[in-house]
């Protein structure tokens, strides 16, 4: 058992964190989105952007900083830029929902709301940990047999 957790270590740790960083600013998204369309006024796709534009500023600090600390860094500017491209395809899936919950159907009460908008959230954050491991958060390059240690390279031939 300890070895299959070890081969699956650094996986598991960023799910872990990235769970928690998605249920902060899912939380954060939730919210907002209530007060901007039900206190504020505005529609639920406006207050839904908005509300992920905010969010998805928190992520990025917190996933770059805390879950995906350890991969390689680019350019703040890459990353920046992939990161909001790929949450605005994950704002799209997230859109989709609201929209088809609201207009489609025609359900406009604070429930049917929250409940397209976690159902979205969800579906978004599928397609962001794919993608953020993928495109934004690369992995850390693999050492070259000098930077191994013969202590590192005897325990990985028994794990």
């Amino acid at each position: 058992m300890r070895a299959v957790y070890r081969r699956f270590e650094v996986v598991i740790h960023e799910i872990a964190k990235f769970g928690l960083v998605g249920a902060f600013n899912a939380i954060l998204d939730i919210g907002l989105a209530n007060v901007l369309h039900f206190r504020v006024g505005l529609g639920p796709l406006t207050s839904k952007t908005l509300a992920t534009a905010v969010a998805a500023t928190s992520s990025y600090f917190m996933n770059r900083h805390w879950s995906f600390a350890h991969r390689a860094r680019t350019t703040f500017r890459r990353e920046y830029t992939l990161f909001f491209f790929l949450n605005a395809v994950g704002l799209g899936i997230a859109l989709l929902v609201v929209g088809f919950v609201r207009y489609a159907l025609g359900f406009s009460s604070v429930l049917a709301f929250n409940v397209a908008n976690v159902l979205g959230i969800g579906l978004g954050t599928l397609w962001r940990f794919y993608a953020y491991k993928r495109w934004v958060f690369v992995a850390p390059p693999a050492p070259t047999d000098e930077e191994i240690t013969p202590a590192e390279a005897a325990i990985s031939t028994i794990v």
